[in-house]
């Protein structure tokens, strides 16, 4: 009995200390460290646009025009009718391809199918579901997407690689 009136008061003590709160093991990063990461990203942007410009400036028969998105687009089959564009909300059907800068496929448009898409609704490439409110129905454009505005620094998982710039050849079928 004793012992345990003995254990009992010992306990007693020692619980009722306040419990130090633990330091943490790694200290947070610098500003530094953001800064640097920051300029590492402006140069590997510039270099993917010089990539994408050599490009367009190889591409004689095409007329690229570039996007206040960072994108550039070159009409394949450009509709001159004052037809309506695709805003936020609409479901517009839609056919595309994903290549690479090489024109290497990606992704066909077999393989990708018809595309129904709610604008601005829905995930979808960057790049693209800014280039698709520029069309009309029946009109195709192929659109330069830097990585930034595609797939980024993960890529897809699969055939679209880490900060890989692509192209994409759209067909807008049906606006709903």
């Amino acid at each position: 009995m004793k012992y345990s009136i003995l254990f009992l008061l010992i306990f007693l003590c020692f619980s009722c200390s306040k419990v130090a709160p633990r330091k943490p093991i790694n200290p947070k990063p610098s500003t530094t460290f953001y800064f640097e990461a920051m300029q590492q990203n402006k140069i590997l942007n510039k270099l993917e646009d010089e990539k994408i410009l050599q490009l367009i400036k190889n591409d004689s028969t095409n007329v690229y025009l570039q996007s206040s998105n960072g994108f550039w687009y070159t009409y394949i089959n450009k509709i001159e009718e004052d037809l309506p564009t695709p805003e936020k909300g609409n479901e517009v059907v839609l056919e595309y391809n994903i290549t690479a800068l090489n024109d290497s496929i990606l992704y066909s448009k077999e393989a990708l199918g018809i595309k129904n898409y709610r604008v601005d609704e829905e995930d979808f490439i960057s790049g693209l579901q800014k280039g698709i409110k520029l069309m009309k129905i029946g009109e195709t454009i192929t659109f330069v997407i830097p990585s930034y505005s595609a797939f980024g620094i993960t890529g897809d998982n699969n055939k679209i690689g880490i900060n890989q710039s692509i192209k994409s050849t759209v067909t807008l079928i049906n606006i709903k």
